[in-house]
């Protein structure tokens, strides 16, 4: 990403037309550098309406994180927050900073991923603008052995705080997504460190898109969907969306530490996208197998009846589809 394309993104507006002059003449640099710019926004997923004689315009109503006007209110809760401009990725900034000692609530938030990942190797990718992407570290008294359930309680409390601002549709898919209508709108990445046995800390990797999902179709693997395709323009404040994330978060892994996943399990199920439906888990190997899904256990694992009786899986070891 070149120096000041951000800075120059922030100076346009979905409303109104501004003319590269002005864009230019207020961040003092050249009217080529604004041209440019445009450009590469469209290269990295955002499009922006250029019309001669009057400038340019965003085509999506862009909101640019502004972690500083409610970064007291998550300090307040223990939380220490990091706004970047780029990252090749959140997860592996935080890892790089848990190794080197970084608090217990250390959140990181960037408004570009160039190297954004998924779970089991897979790439996250979010045009520049179009998707929430932050990782949060915890510092855990359970060791990793008692994290099983982890990334369960993560999804339910993102479907909660979505529901909460207005999307009812918003449901759990085992182990780490959150589907609408069956296409994914935000995915979760656990990455642990520390001993099995002893204390553990989890670095915990959101991605929720927001705007843009037409232009992720035939780039993945899955149907996807964003936000502005279920909610109207005013509630996709993506700072909305971090503040009451991140403070859902803390509650729920405050719970989460000293209790389990024990006392998620019920309402995880009441959310769950395939509750009772037939589904297919892809195991490690290759292999399907075709069952019902009839809930989770008290750890998170997946139970899938089977014509061979009920069968349990790990999120570590398989994959899940709907359908049979």
């Amino acid at each position: 990403m070149t120096p000041h394309l951000l800075d120059i993104l922030r100076q346009l507006s979905h409303e109104e037309f501004r003319s590269g002059e002005e864009v230019a003449r207020r961040l003092r640099i050249s009217r080529a550098s604004v041209h440019n710019a445009v450009h590469e926004a469209e290269s990295l997923g955002l499009r922006v309406q250029a019309v001669r004689g009057r400038g340019y315009r965003l085509a999506l109503p862009v909101t640019w994180l502004d972690l500083a006007s409610f970064a007291p209110l998550l300090s307040a809760c223990g939380v220490h927050s990091q706004r970047l401009d780029t990252l090749d990725s959140t997860n592996a900034h935080l890892m790089l900073l848990t190794q080197s000692g970084a608090p217990h609530k250390s959140l990181v938030v960037a408004e570009w991923q160039g190297k954004g990942r998924g779970r089991r190797g897979r790439i996250w990718l979010a045009g520049l603008g179009g998707g929430l992407m932050f990782s949060l570290l915890w510092r855990f008294n359970r060791p990793a052995s008692e994290l099983s359930g982890l990334s369960l309680v993560v999804g339910l409390g993102l479907a909660q705080v979505l529901r909460d601002l207005g999307l009812q549709g918003a449901a759990v898919k085992w182990p780490n997504d959150i589907l609408v209508d069956g296409a994914k709108l935000a995915g979760v990445l656990i990455e642990l460190a520390g001993d099995m046995l002893g204390p553990s800390a989890a670095v915990i990797g959101v991605g929720v898109n927001v705007l843009g999902a037409e232009s992720l179709r035939g780039r993945v693997e899955q149907a996807v969907t964003d936000l502005s395709e279920h909610l109207p323009v005013c509630a996709l404040d993506r700072n909305v969306l971090l503040q009451a994330g991140v403070l859902r978060l803390n509650d729920y892994l405050e719970r989460f530490d000293s209790a389990g996943f024990a006392p998620f399990r019920q309402e995880w199920e009441a959310l769950h996208a395939h509750q009772n439906q037939p589904v297919q888990v892809l195991t490690g190997l290759g292999e399907r197998i075709a069952g019902q899904a009839v809930g989770v256990d008290e750890g998170g694992a997946l139970l899938l009846a089977t014509e061979s009786g009920v069968q349990r899986f790990h999120s570590g070891e398989v994959s899940l589809r709907g359908g049979v």
